[in-house]
């Protein structure tokens, strides 16, 4: 099958050291997207491919300046050049894929882009949505393989009793996952407790998935300045997400039905 997905190349290939993804895309209480673009920040990493496809939803932005956005979808890279330290590839968004089609031969591009680069690991991240907000959100990890979801349990304060706690994962964070696996790339999936609020911003639960791969991957991020910055971008991040779930909702369902989904 042909592919719907453009992708350009923002800069040259670099030569990686045992590179690792980590997919942040928005989702319930926006967790993985607050994580992954405060790590993209804070690493002042550098974008190297733009994803686009005309399955977008069928609008733009109006930024501060009154002019118009695109919707975006743009992989970074943060490189140590340090031997002893694994380069970060980062995968973050204003939106997720609106359908099936989309998101299954969307993950296939971005394993295509990813293996180029020598990238042989990957972390989805994502939220569970409560039904009260988490005083100390826990996080959860699935995987497929048995082996890195063991491996990940040893090293960080995490849970993996993960059946009958969700149902299934779904969009990106999910279907990246399965895919992965078909070309046999250990990927794990790590899940933050939230509030299941449409207009909540689960930035503790963001925080918890720093704090753990900051330490897991020795990042030297401040993960405290999430607090501090998160006022800055909240207006913003509700705005588009919103704006672009909507959108979403009205072209999967004919605005019947909302867009909804674990990631």
């Amino acid at each position: 099958m042909e592919s719907s997905w453009n992708v350009t190349a923002l800069s040259p290939l670099p030569k990686l050291v045992n590179p690792i993804l980590i997919e942040g895309m928005p989702g319930i209480g926006n967790v993985a997207k607050i994580a992954a673009d405060f790590l993209a920040q804070e690493l002042h990493a550098k974008p190297l491919f733009d994803f686009f496809s005309y399955s977008f939803p069928s609008s733009v932005f109006v930024n501060e300046n009154s002019l118009i956005e695109l919707p975006t979808i743009t992989l970074y890279c943060k490189s140590f050049n340090d031997k002893k330290q694994r380069d970060i590839l980062l995968l973050v968004g204003d939106l997720q894929p609106t359908d099936e089609q989309s998101s299954y031969t969307f993950c296939e591009v971005v394993l295509d882009v990813i293996q180029k680069l020598n990238c042989k690991e990957i972390i989805t991240l994502g939220g569970i949505g409560l039904q009260k907000m988490p005083k100390k959100p826990a996080v959860y990890c699935s995987g497929n393989d048995g082996e890195s979801i063991s491996q990940y349990k040893r090293e960080m304060d995490i849970k993996t009793n993960l059946y009958g706690v969700v149902g299934p994962i779904m969009g990106v964070s999910g279907v990246l996952l399965g895919m992965a696996g078909k070309r046999k790339i250990p990927a794990v999936c790590l899940l933050a407790e939230t509030y299941a609020h449409p207009m909540y911003l689960g930035v503790k639960s963001a925080q918890q998935l720093v704090s753990l791969l900051a330490k897991k991957f020795n990042l030297g991020v401040k993960v405290e300045k999430l607090n501090r910055e998160i006022k800055e971008i909240e207006e913003e991040l509700l705005k588009r997400t919103d704006d672009m779930q909507k959108v979403a909702s009205s072209k999967i369902a004919g605005g019947s039905k909302e867009l909804e989904y674990i990631g």
